[in-house]
């Protein structure tokens, strides 16, 4: 069995927190599982990764930043993506190609058929199987990322997206939003307001069908 399964949601939703809960769990279930990020899923990701992240880098333009997130991309497809779903382990991955689509297409305002075609090229058509969206307000997520990002011993590392302008941030929640309407087979919705034992009881429910779907 081969599944692709990305975790998408907006700053602050727990989704990095529950696709560890989930790989405990599928580890613990002897299932072949492997836990990935974007875009620093590899060693050549994590240097592109220092450039995208860290806030004194504020005056990276859209097309730069797209192009680095594409990199880094391509990168992990061929290294670390491929390979695993070919030995035949389950992929769970924060964050994949719908971010792209949400915090630079839509965030940014960059050409979306653009982005599209380049995300195509560069991910080797690689898609996800499943999708699980953790959804909640942007003022919310925001809140936790900042209590998240006050215990770090440098601030300058915690995540420059989070600095932007509350209208970046719902028009990055709007287009996550979109792309699950326009796939509702793909995408499960998860209401990242609740508690986490709730969340990861909802998310292994919604993983645990689908593998039990390919079977």
């Amino acid at each position: 069995m081969k599944a692709f399964i990305t975790f998408e949601g907006v700053e602050g939703s727990g989704k990095s927190t529950q696709i560890k809960r989930l790989g405990d769990h599928l580890a613990e279930e002897k299932i072949p599982v492997l836990l990935t990020q974007e875009p620093t899923g590899t060693s050549i990701g994590r240097k592109i990764g220092d450039i995208l992240f860290h806030r004194e880098h504020a005056d990276l333009c859209p097309e730069t930043e797209l192009l680095l997130f594409l990199a880094a991309r391509a990168q992990h497809v061929r290294e670390v993506i491929l390979p695993a779903l070919q030995s035949g382990k389950i992929v769970l991955c924060d964050r994949y190609s719908d971010a792209t689509f949400a915090y630079q297409a839509a965030g940014r305002g960059l050409d979306p058929a653009f982005v599209a075609a380049a995300n195509d090229y560069c991910s080797m058509q690689v898609r996800p199987a499943l999708t699980l969206l953790f959804d909640l307000p942007v003022e919310t997520g925001l809140e936790r990322a900042g209590r998240r990002d006050a215990r770090r011993k440098d601030p300058a590392c915690a995540d420059r997206f989070e600095r932007e302008k509350l209208d970046f941030h719902n028009r990055v929640r709007q287009a996550y939003l979109n792309l699950s309407a326009a796939e509702p087979e793909r995408f499960r919705f998860i209401d990242a307001s609740k508690n986490e034992d709730e969340i990861a009881l909802e998310v292994r429910r919604h993983v645990m069908d689908f593998i039990n779907q390919q079977r």
